[in-house]
């Protein structure tokens, strides 16, 4: 999964979302160890300290933890990653509804659709 920053928005946040993208979709599996944060700064093309902070944040977050003398690791509380991505999925419908209010549909109409699409996919 790369690492897909826009320009348009300040990365720091962009770094925690892409990483608890990665976490939640299973490129960082729990309790898995994580690359040093020069080579994760390099891998997105980022500061290290931009990097830096980004993985403190999630550290205070619990999604991942330090062990001194061999690196951060992501959490092993299944629990937490589960919510973690039940949020993500919830802000991404959000904004699904809030386009196709301003595009005029209704509730019964965005449900149709939704519907029509989950069978199309599953069919390929």
């Amino acid at each position: 999964m790369p690492w897909d920053l826009k320009s348009d928005r300040p990365i720091y946040p962009q770094l925690i979302e892409a990483i608890e993208l990665k976490i939640c979709s299973g490129v960082y599996p729990p309790g898995s160890k994580l690359k040093s944060v020069r080579d994760l700064a390099q891998e997105a093309a980022v500061n290290p300290n931009t990097m830096q902070r980004a993985l403190a944040k999630l550290e205070e977050d619990g999604l991942i933890y330090t062990h001194r003398t061999s690196g951060r690791f992501v959490t092993e509380d299944a629990n937490m990653v589960k919510q973690l991505r039940n949020k993500i999925a919830k802000e991404e419908i959000n904004q699904l509804f809030q386009k196709m209010k301003i595009l005029g549909f209704e509730k019964k109409e965005i449900l149709d659709l939704i519907s029509i699409m989950l069978e199309e996919s599953d069919n390929k």
